[in-house]
């Protein structure tokens, strides 16, 4: 398959962490890899202004990362196919560009310079935000085993998430856990909704997943399925199971001018998740 597997490198221990991470899922899926640094000019945007000795350093040390980060994967993955890139961009300018015919893209969830702190926002979350390919956050245990976790949210699209998450879960081996959280809105309290209503609505939204993920399963006749519809709010509902899943995978929303493609729940998996997540784009 030629769709290349992109990670972003800084040379912190974060984005080695997220290099080691995506050259295993390269394995995995039988993709090429290709490491990518950015290299910032700002505050030397002007051509006016920009030392030439400054940029050829940042050059230079550009490409002693990303020749490192792929010497470390051609010692333990010698047959792994590998490339490399530097480019002189904005880093999630370079990041967008360089994964645009990517299959996904693998980044730290801390870094230095144009890779500053994911759980403060920054470059990451925005990257994530405006990504047309699936964003993987490389955090938490990274090693184990465990379930691979799909966030699902019945008012939008659950197709894209249910297939990355069907097809992880299948080269991976591992169980699916489908997990749709809700939440009962303070009008219908007011209005005396009882318990009656309240398992009424569950058995409805559970019926409704079926119908999402059932496609999927047939697809997949060798992947276990668990799935829980629950009264939480879907950050908790879904950064609990991650302290034991392998890969938690949750979906951006459609692309509007007026509203955030990662929407608060998002943000707050990615902040709080104690295992990679991967955040995938709608079709």
């Amino acid at each position: 398959m030629s769709e290349p597997i992109v990670v972003g490198t800084d040379g912190s221990v974060e984005s080695d962490r997220a290099v080691e991470w995506a050259a295993a899922e390269a394995v995995l899926y039988r993709r090429p890899l290709r490491i990518v640094h950015a290299v910032e000019s700002w505050p030397f945007k002007a051509p006016l202004f920009a030392p030439p000795e400054k940029a050829e350093r940042l050059s230079r040390v550009g490409n002693a990362l990303v020749e490192a980060a792929e010497a470390r994967v051609r010692e333990r993955w010698p047959d792994l196919e590998t490339a490399t890139a530097v480019v002189a961009e904005d880093t999630q300018d370079a990041l967008r560009e360089q994964s645009e015919d990517a299959f996904e893209l693998v980044l730290g969830s801390r870094g230095r310079g144009g890779f500053t702190s994911l759980l403060l926002g920054s470059t990451s979350l925005r990257v994530a935000s405006r990504s047309t390919v699936p964003v993987v956050i490389v955090r938490g245990d990274v090693t184990g085993g465990g379930d691979v976790v799909a966030g699902i949210d019945l008012r939008q699209g659950t197709d894209a998430v249910l297939d990355y998450a069907f097809t992880a879960a299948a080269l991976r081996g591992a169980r699916l856990r489908i997990v749709h959280a809700w939440q009962m809105p303070t009008t219908l309290i007011d209005a005396g909704y009882t318990a009656e209503d309240e398992q009424a609505t569950g058995r409805e939204l559970r019926d409704r997943m079926l119908a999402a993920y059932e496609p999927h399963r047939r697809g997949h006749p060798r992947v276990e399925v668990v799935d829980e519809v629950v009264l939480k709010h879907p950050v908790t509902a879904l950064t609990g199971p991650s302290r034991d899943a392998r890969l938690l995978v949750a979906g951006a929303h459609e692309r509007r001018w007026n509203a955030p493609r990662l929407g608060s729940t998002n943000h707050g998996v990615i902040h709080h998740a104690q295992c990679p997540v991967a955040v995938v784009p709608p079709r």
